[in-house]
């Protein structure tokens, strides 16, 4: 690889990890091309992308970035998947994917710029998804007034049953 291709790598690299919110760092060694490539597809629905690169040219792509907290990481065989909008989505494929490889591990991740351990990395993958969590978010604002009509029409129910009871009582009276 000749100087100016390694310089075009690391700018590449550099550009995706500083629109990416979400960055982690992980272990492949062993995988064949063909589990590396399914990997690729299902980050790639999840809104994210893997990358395989040697460990200097990531570490100076990743210095004095968004992620720097992982560029001292890079050793051995190391993978970076980048995640752009929900980060759960990309914990969860890869969360899914390092279930059923057991040659693939998370080493640790990065959020915002805030380093994430492997095991921070599962958790986030346990939450709800961002659709999930709207919903809920929508139904809890949504029950609000739901709740607060019923009340009120309880309350007015209570008072036409108090009424009619005083009526028929008048009624019987006269």
């Amino acid at each position: 690889m000749t100087r100016s291709e390694k310089a075009a790598v690391i700018e590449a690299i550099k550009a995706n990890a500083e629109r990416a919110s979400f960055a982690v760092l992980t272990e492949f060694k062993g995988m064949t091309v063909e589990e590396l490539t399914n990997l690729r597809v299902n980050l790639r629905k999840a809104g994210g992308e893997f990358y395989v690169v040697k460990n200097t040219l990531a570490r100076i792509a990743f210095t004095g970035g968004t992620h720097d907290v992982v560029k001292d990481k890079f050793h051995d065989n190391s993978a970076i998947a980048l995640g752009f909008d929900d980060p759960v989505a990309v914990a969860k494929a890869l969360s899914d994917f390092a279930k059923q490889s057991k040659l693939f591990q998370l080493r640790c991740g990065s959020l915002e710029g805030k380093e994430m351990s492997a095991e921070q990395v599962e958790a986030l993958a346990k939450l709800p998804s961002k659709e999930q969590l709207l919903g809920q978010l929508l139904g809890t604002m949504n029950a609000v007034p739901t709740n607060f009509v019923s009340l009120f029409a309880n309350v007015l129910r209570g008072l036409l049953y108090a009424l009619k009871a005083i009526e028929e009582k008048k009624g019987e009276a006269a």
